[in-house]
């Protein structure tokens, strides 16, 4: 015959009684640092054993807020009572607010220990069932309610402050860490390289078109050994797109639901705000086609040669023989004369590297151009400082247009007007924040001209070097920065000599230099 179990009301706890302990602390960082859940336990313990209570199990919660019933430490302690069907126990708590923070949240599993047959302890309450005892409890439920409403409300204001001050103050993004530095109270964000460096090369490298497609940049991010990735090893295609987005780089701070935009930040930025709207404008202009997922080392010419009997791009491919595989490019359009005959990809290769290596100046002719780019850059720097007077200029009249837009918001109704003021503030901002940037940056070179003179006739005069790299994309920059347009391939005859419209401008520049004759190295 089995044995009743006594209801909550029809027991009460004695010396050897079995009991559980549930502890919990709200954030991770208090499970890190400090020692709340051994201390609850501790005390725990101290009062089970002065009643005589035998401690059977405890249950942690960590990191978990007191607001919510449905946690998994607390979960557990219910399923572990529902098992014990003919033991009765006692669940003793630190404290009433570990419990819970909330009243509802209480209540509720005040009624779940009750439900199992349990009676709640702690050694900082008595709880009983008489009203007096209830609205005690119920009282301090609230109490711990307030104080946890208080406590976020309060840390919300102090973060407000912070990014009101200049400091990010929610978790960095890829290429940033938050340290200690001089000058500056409590925590600010500095560059975690190398990850920053790999990060701005890769904003950098959209915006000026080396990458064309967001695909690309995430290929550069998955070859590089440096920048963090998933399980798999690979970078989701999401988090490139909101690599893009974040104007967090540019030294600014968005945060929508405090209404603040565009608010300078202290951190140093990894790319000019300049820099972001170009990636802006990019993601919003015309779509491109995604790149091949299989887009490797293999075939760097693959997308960038046509075929010179359809005028199509030529793919490429592995084939298999009786002793391997074979590299080849081959022409895969229906009705071509070389459809699917193929060229192996040392022929073509090998063909388009003497190309390359034809395009190579005298040292007379870089002396000459060395002498003209310099009266240019020069020039350049004069004009700039004009040119920074005139955006000087442009900053009353944009803050001019930013108050008769927010009167016309504050006077008006209408959502849709509202939504087009916004938006246009918002563009006007924007404005603002670039005019400021190009007047800091005027007559400022990121590099003295020797620096950049040297580091661009290094390219000119033998781009065959960084097409000798390993990395993809140098080989796929050689291609950008020599030819403006995809070089044909005539299966017979190879590549021809490249014409002057098919050339880059600094190469073209170069040819049309000295009369319009170019002077060529012989191979």
């Amino acid at each position: 015959m089995k044995r009743a179990r006594k209801s909550y009301q029809q027991w009460e706890p004695q010396p050897g009684s079995k009991a559980v302990i549930y502890c919990r602390v709200s954030s991770v960082a208090q499970v890190k640092k400090g020692d709340g859940l051994g201390s609850q336990e501790t005390r725990c313990r101290q009062y089970a054993h002065s009643k005589g209570y035998e401690v059977a199990s405890v249950f942690r919660d960590e990191g978990a807020s007191g607001g919510m019933a449905d946690r998994p430490g607390i979960l557990s302690m219910f399923q572990f009572l529902k098992t014990q069907k003919h033991d009765q126990y006692v669940v003793v708590i630190d404290d009433i607010s570990r419990l819970a923070r909330g009243l509802e949240a209480h209540i509720r599993l005040r009624t779940l220990i009750s439900s199992v047959g349990a009676k709640l302890e702690s050694p900082s309450i008595e709880f009983g069932e008489d009203p007096d005892s209830q609205l005690l409890e119920y009282f301090m439920a609230s109490v711990s309610q307030y104080q946890r409403q208080k406590n976020t409300e309060q840390t919300k204001n102090r973060m407000k402050a912070r990014v009101m001050n200049g400091y990010w103050c929610f978790n960095p993004p890829e290429g940033y860490q938050f340290t200690h530095k001089a000058g500056h109270s409590g925590k600010i964000m500095v560059r975690n390289e190398p990850v920053a460096s790999v990060v701005q090369e890769a904003l950098e490298g959209y915006a000026s078109g080396r990458f064309e497609t967001q695909n690309e940049v995430r290929l550069f991010l998955e070859r590089s050994p440096h920048y963090p990735k998933n399980k798999k090893g690979t970078v989701h295609f999401q988090l490139v797109t909101n690599l893009l987005n974040k104007v967090l780089y540019t030294g600014y701070m968005n945060v929508p639901k405090w209404n603040l935009f565009l608010h300078p930040a202290k951190h140093e930025p990894l790319i000019s705000f300049h820099t972001y709207q170009a990636i802006q404008d990019r993601l919003k202009g015309r779509a491109k086609a995604p790149a091949r997922k299989d887009l490797n080392d293999d075939f760097p010419l693959r997308g960038f040669v046509t075929c010179a009997g359809c005028g199509k791009p030529v793919t490429a491919c592995w084939s298999t023989g009786r002793r391997g595989k074979y590299p080849y490019y081959l022409c895969f359009t229906k009705g071509c004369p070389d459809y699917r005959k193929s060229i192996p990809k040392k022929e073509m290769e090998g063909e388009f590297e003497t190309l390359l290596s034809q395009l190579r100046p005298t040292p007379n002719l870089f002396s000459l151009a060395s002498a003209m780019f310099k009266d240019l850059w020069e020039d350049r720097m004069r004009k700039l400082s004009d040119e920074a007077q005139t955006l000087t200029g442009q900053i009353p009249l944009l803050e001019q247009k930013s108050e008769k837009l927010l009167q016309r918001l504050i006077e008006t109704d209408n959502a849709a007007a509202i939504q087009k003021y916004e938006d246009e503030l918002a563009r006007l901002e924007a404005e603002k924040v670039l005019v400021r940037e190009k007047i800091k940056q005027c007559g400022r070179p990121l590099e003295p001209f020797e620096d950049c003179f040297r580091t661009a006739m290094t390219f000119l005069a033998n781009p065959c070097y960084l097409w000798s790299s390993d990395r993809l994309e140098d080989k796929r920059m050689v291609l950008r920065l020599v030819f403006a347009d995809k070089l044909p391939y005539h299966r017979n005859e190879g590549f021809r000599t490249a014409k002057n419209e098919e050339l880059s401008l600094p190469f073209r520049y170069l040819k049309n230099l000295d009369g319009g004759e170019y002077e060529m190295v012989r191979p």
